[in-house]
């Protein structure tokens, strides 16, 4: 079978690999799209090393349709339409005993600790499997997992109704989040970012949201002014590794000083860097920090939500590419962040 293998960090090829064996319990998916993730940049760069063993198959966020099936196997078969939830937890820990699944000590990724969606064939376990309607199209399937994610963060943060939310950064997780929040809250959302394309391209879909240019305006500044002073009831941080902008406090303690009183913050960017906050601006609100990691079950929830017509991945895609170009998506997605978003690989 065709694969983009990573045999060394910095370079992807395509190459003829054996199918894999799947086991009693486990389903052969035939892979229709496979989407870049930031982890996927992450890992070709070599940045999960040691956790990454090369060579390797990478790709978590993927879909298609299920080829073969082991012995054991209840309710699935070949040529059912499924996407596959990449997330392993051990079952042992504390956390997993306690049902909190995104937080085992132990937790592994299909694409990321073993061999994933980046192939013709993948090998999963059933329990990974969700099926799905035939109105969603394989392309838009693929990107389930990431709006997955939104919506996992819409849960921790408890978002309700009438929330009025700031979502900063507008990349992959931040454009996740702020369909997510669109199809639950009727409040105002304020999108936050250093790259004007990139709130463009939320502003498309979403004309009604407010977009701060934070080389332009201090997000916590605009805030204010733009809710008479109150803040809004929960700041959602995506950026991770944050670009120094002057006069600019970090994103974590900008989401902080945009809350009103009592509200929350919810962190997802996965920056290797310190976070400095002052944290008597958190005590003084009696505000909330909460971390959202991954999804948890919220697999459903997107397929329902995406079969209805109530989310719209096609603005998150940017480009798509045969998987023989694997290693021309990893590029454009490094040397054009401004222009791409989510890049889908046509296996």
């Amino acid at each position: 079978m065709k694969a983009a293998l990573l045999r060394e960090y910095g370079k992807i090829e395509t190459e003829e690999v054996p199918v894999p064996e799947y086991g009693n319990d486990e389903v052969l998916v035939r892979v229709k799209y496979a989407s870049i993730c930031g982890s996927d940049q992450h890992i070709f760069k070599g940045e999960f090393h040691p956790r990454t063993k090369l060579p390797f198959i990478p790709g978590h966020e993927f879909a298609g349709v299920i080829a073969e099936t082991g012995k054991n196997v209840k309710g699935l078969k070949p040529g059912d339409k499924v996407t596959v939830d990449p997330i392993i937890w051990c079952g042992k820990c504390a956390a997993c005993k306690a049902g909190h699944y995104p937080a085992c000590t132990s937790l592994k990724l299909t694409g990321i600790d073993m061999d994933g969606g980046f192939a013709e064939y993948v090998a999963v376990n059933q329990m990974q499997i969700y099926p799905l309607p035939h109105n969603i199209s394989d392309e838009h399937a693929a990107l389930i997992e990431v709006l997955s994610i939104g919506f996992h963060a819409s849960n921790r943060a408890g978002l309700g109704l009438q929330d009025t939310i700031l979502i900063q950064g507008a990349g992959k997780v931040g454009q996740s989040i702020l369909q997510a929040v669109k199809t639950i809250t009727r409040g105002k959302v304020f999108l936050a970012d250093v790259l004007e394309e990139r709130l463009d391209i939320a502003k498309k879909a979403y004309p009604d949201i407010d977009c701060i240019n934070v080389n332009i305006s201090d997000p916590a500044d605009y805030i204010k002014e733009a809710t008479d002073g109150r803040g809004v009831d929960i700041a959602f941080e995506a950026v991770g590794h944050f670009k120094e902008v002057k006069n600019r406090t970090n994103p974590v303690r900008s989401s902080i000083q945009s809350i009103k009183g009592g509200g929350k913050v919810c962190v997802l960017g996965l920056a290797d860097e310190p976070s400095p906050l002052l944290m008597k601006e958190l005590i003084w609100k009696e505000a909330t920090i909460i971390a959202s990691r991954v999804s948890h079950g919220e697999f459903s929830k997107t397929i329902e939500a995406m079969g209805k017509g109530l989310l719209k991945p096609e603005h998150m895609v940017t480009s798509i590419l045969p998987v023989e170009e694997a290693m021309k998506g990893f590029e454009i997605l490094d040397t054009e962040p401004e222009k791409q978003l989510k890049v889908l690989l046509k296996i």
